[in-house]
């Protein structure tokens, strides 16, 4: 006769909702998964499927009760995780939409505005035009697959354990926020520095005709070179942006051993600076 104890329904549960949280927090902070435009029940689905999955290889977790106190702790730092994991890829697309805005600006493009559902705010054109350029080579190079395969490897580098996190890389997430304002001045600097020539030449060209309207011809020959400069650029920006998401999800892949109670574990002696996935999707 086959008996089922209350101990094992825990540790069922326990096995599949610990690792259920990470993966949710993941698809919720990553961009293109957590996109306000796919259904709250599309998110669930993947998220319970990969669980379903990734449940059965994942080590052994810590014998706690889920309703525990102990065992709420662990939820809460498995959501951390995820979260961690998925600010780390939503920082290069934050980048970009920063280029967008420095180019919007310099362009005379802020008024343009526009409400963008995914901050519940308001974006210029530009910055909305290369996020989506963004995504459609984040989708192009498989990202969000080799995304999914570094989720899956954070299950061996920092099981799910009662142990809290090494709190180190709270500053590491710090740090690499400020990948938004100087990858987004990097990626803006060809149109600005355009834009710039352009302004002392109608500045050049004001002084000998005095009778010229600046403000009459000004704007729309800013308006124009801007997004001239913008479609030379665009094809360039190719590379610059693939290894942005490479070196994005390189730090999601070693943030799990970063926060692992073994600082000198972020990366091992003699290890690859990138896995197989990111070699092929950098070739």
């Amino acid at each position: 006769m086959i008996t089922i104890s209350s101990a094992d329904i825990n540790i069922w549960i326990a096995g599949l909702l610990w690792p259920l949280t990470r993966i949710l927090a993941l698809i919720t902070a990553a961009p293109v998964f957590g996109n306000r435009s796919v259904p709250a029940r599309i998110k669930v689905a993947l998220g319970v499927s990969i669980a379903v999955i990734v449940a059965p290889a994942v080590p052994a977790w810590p014998a706690v009760d889920p309703m525990s106190y102990a065992g709420l702790l662990i939820l809460a730092q498995e959501m951390l995780i995820g979260l961690a994991m998925g600010f780390s890829i939503r920082i290069i697309f934050a980048a970009v939409e920063m280029a967008g805005e420095i180019s919007s600006l310099t362009m005379g493009f802020g008024f343009a505005t526009f409400f963008d559902p995914n901050t519940q705010g308001r974006s210029s054109a530009i910055s909305q035009f290369l996020s989506l350029v963004a995504t459609m080579a984040f989708l192009a190079v498989n990202g969000h697959l080799v995304l999914l395969s570094a989720l899956v490897e954070s299950f061996s580098s920092l099981p799910v354990s009662s142990i809290p996190v090494y709190g180190g890389g709270f500053k590491q997430m710090a740090d690499w926020g400020g990948t938004i304002f100087s990858v987004g001045l990097q990626l803006s600097m060809p149109i600005v520095a355009a834009l710039l020539i352009t302004n002392v030449a109608l500045g050049v060209l004001t002084r000998a005709a005095p009778q010229l309207n600046l403000f009459g011809i000004g704007f729309p020959i800013t308006l124009g070179a801007g997004l001239l400069v913008v479609a030379v650029t665009l094809p360039y920006l190719n590379m610059p942006i693939q290894n942005l998401f490479l070196d994005g999800i390189e730090r999601a892949r070693l943030m799990p051993r970063t926060w692992s109670q073994r600082p000198e574990a972020a990366r091992p002696a003699g290890a690859p600076l990138r896995p197989p996935a990111l070699q092929r999707m950098a070739e």
